[in-house]
């Protein structure tokens, strides 16, 4: 698998997520390893947005539209996609500065 195919198949779930990982580990390459990096970052916030809006919602249902939220998650995959298709190493906004610091473990 080429470099671009892996830096796209990290933001394809957490199984293309894996699948990416373990061809980084047999070939290492900074730009997948900065998708890599993005894509666990919005996974992470995905997941958290995810929680803490139905938390949310369940203590007061009339802010059932704070789940439009998750779109925002939705336009950072998007925008790592395009990204990585395009063999651009641009941070993506809000979450890539934290996800490059912090996800320094892979």
């Amino acid at each position: 698998m080429d470099k671009k195919t892996q830096s796209i198949v990290a933001y394809i779930t957490i199984i293309g997520f894996i699948i990416a990982l373990l061809q980084y580990n047999k070939e290492k390459d900074p730009a997948v390893r900065f998708h890599l990096k993005q894509s666990l970052g919005v996974m992470i916030l995905g997941v958290l947005l995810t929680v803490a809006i139905t938390i949310v919602v369940m203590v007061v249902p009339a802010l059932g539209f704070l789940s439009f939220v998750n779109l925002a998650v939705l336009l950072l995959w998007i925008l790592g996609i395009i990204n990585a298709s395009n063999n651009a190493q641009k941070q993506l906004p809000v979450i890539g500065a934290l996800a490059e610091a912090k996800l320094n473990f892979i």
